[in-house]
């Protein structure tokens, strides 16, 4: 009876042990390791910003009469040269004011004449005795006076005659009519401010993107960088650019302080035009190094999750990368460059062709898996039992 109760708990053990076994089984699925082949490489520092794209000269044509649109010589989209004429106001007014302005130039002259005799015979007269100061005094101012109006008379008349030939709107430089902002018949008033009639761009194979860069970026920011940008109207092509000046001032929008950049572009084809919106990317660097995913700094391994792989090095301290080896895989201390948060560059520790360990997948069923970290960015990649 004794040696039945001994076989009954023997057997009751061996049940128990394999039970488990086949639970530390199921909790202990298989692994896998999510590796990257490190490689030679560079990859863009860049920053981004927004902008519109402007003609590098453009200029406002007004006018510095007020008077009728007569006439209206150019249009939308025009080709222009520097001395064409644009337009024509009504001139009969400024034509009557210039010849009143003559007319009055004229009495002014025929009463200096007369005031200039009249002092001539009172000085005669006060020469011989035979006139009184006061009256040599008199004849002195009128002649005076006479000669001043004739200046006045003088500066009006030339006043008019500009004033006529402002009539007349020319072009200040050669380009492209951007806008028209009259038309023929309409009246401009000049009396406080010069009322734009015409906008002109001077060279629309030229462009510059006016981008606005963020005050964290600006600092990156230097003379000479390339740049490259996209229209909504052209998708998936690319224009490309130099950065040619960072302007001080800055704009400050909702507590939100941005600085301009321009960006000069050739735009050959003219399939810029201006005041597009620009999505800028700025490269600011361009470094070359071991390139690994950026994730493969940040990966510790999980003991719980590890298989029966063997960990070498764990305890090391700082940046460091997990290089597969054999039977598992071991840290290795490295020196970090410059990152873009995808991709790093590693200075020192790593080699091209060493294969990295930057994530775990653990399998839990023939269909369905689980990954400890997400997945690295696009690459070179590998996936080992």
């Amino acid at each position: 009876m004794k040696k039945k109760i001994i076989i009954l708990l023997a057997g009751i053990v061996v049940i128990i042990l394999i039970a488990m076994l086949f639970i530390k089984k199921s909790k202990n699925p298989d692994v896998q390791l999510i590796t990257y082949i490190a490689q030679e490489g560079e990859f863009e520092l860049t920053v981004t910003a927004s902008g519109n794209i402007q003609p590098v000269i453009k200029v406002d044509v007004g006018t510095q009469v007020s008077g009728i649109v007569k006439r209206i010589y150019a249009d939308f989209n025009s080709q222009v040269k520097k001395g064409d004429l644009l337009a024509e106001l009504d001139k009969s007014t400024l034509s009557e004011r210039a010849r009143q302005s003559r007319s009055s130039l004229n009495k002014a002259k025929s009463d200096s004449l007369f005031a200039k005799q009249n002092y001539d015979r009172i000085k005669a007269l006060f020469d011989k005795n035979a006139a009184t100061p006061a009256s040599l005094e008199d004849a002195t101012n009128r002649f005076s006076s006479a000669v001043n109006t004739v200046t006045n008379a003088k500066a009006d008349l030339q006043q008019s005659i500009i004033n006529l030939s402002y009539a007349d709107i020319y072009s200040p430089i050669s380009g492209r009519v951007l806008s028209r902002a009259v038309d023929e018949g309409q009246t401009v008033a000049a009396s406080f401010n010069t009322p734009t009639l015409f906008t002109i761009a001077n060279d629309l194979t030229k462009m510059q993107v006016e981008a606005k860069v963020d005050e964290a970026d600006i600092g990156r920011i230097k003379i000479g960088q390339y740049a490259d940008f996209i229209v909504d109207t052209y998708p998936g092509e690319k224009f490309g650019g130099t950065v040619s000046q960072i302007r001080l001032e800055p704009a400050v929008v909702q507590n939100v302080v941005t600085y301009t950049v321009i960006i000069s572009a050739p735009n050959p084809d003219e399939k810029l035009f201006p005041g597009m919106t620009a999505n800028i990317s700025i490269i600011t660097q361009s470094p070359k190094g071991i390139c690994v995913p950026a994730e493969a700094l940040y990966f510790t391994p999980d003991p719980a999750n590890i298989g029966n792989y063997i960990v070498e090095n764990e305890n090391i301290k700082g940046n460091k990368v997990w290089i597969k080896t054999e039977k598992g895989f071991k840290a290795v201390p490295v020196t970090a460059g410059a990152t873009d948060g995808i991709t790093s560059i590693i200075l020192s520790g790593v080699k091209s062709g060493d294969e990295l360990v930057v994530g775990i997948e653990k399998t839990v069923t023939k269909k369905s898996s689980a990954s400890i970290l997400p997945t690295p960015p696009p690459g070179e990649r590998h996936t080992a039992l």
